[in-house]
């Protein structure tokens, strides 16, 4: 039975996607955003900026009506950590 041989092109985006794939896939950071701790009100960035504002980091969720939720201000507790990538997992928060 005589062999198949691949094309050219079906080897180039084969390889595509791998690359693709592990570019995205490693080290992607999540969303970061400046809020306010206690009413977790969205705030400029500068207010996160130096240790005279008065905002810490929300990593992760969304803004809803200038308010962030579904995310946490520990960055451990969002992390992503794409295919083939090494860490410690997710915690809640």
């Amino acid at each position: 039975m005589p062999r198949r041989r691949l094309r050219s092109s079906t080897v180039v985006l084969g390889g595509m996607g791998v690359l693709a794939l592990t570019i995205t896939s490693c080290g992607s950071e999540p969303d970061r955003r400046c809020a306010d701790p206690l009413s977790r009100d969205q705030l400029p960035s500068y207010e996160c900026g130096s240790s005279t504002g008065k905002g810490r980091y929300y990593y992760g969720g969304d803004i809803t009506g200038g308010t962030v939720e579904g995310g946490s201000f520990d960055k451990s507790a969002v992390e992503r950590n794409g295919f083939g990538c090494s860490g410690s997992g997710s915690g809640g928060g």
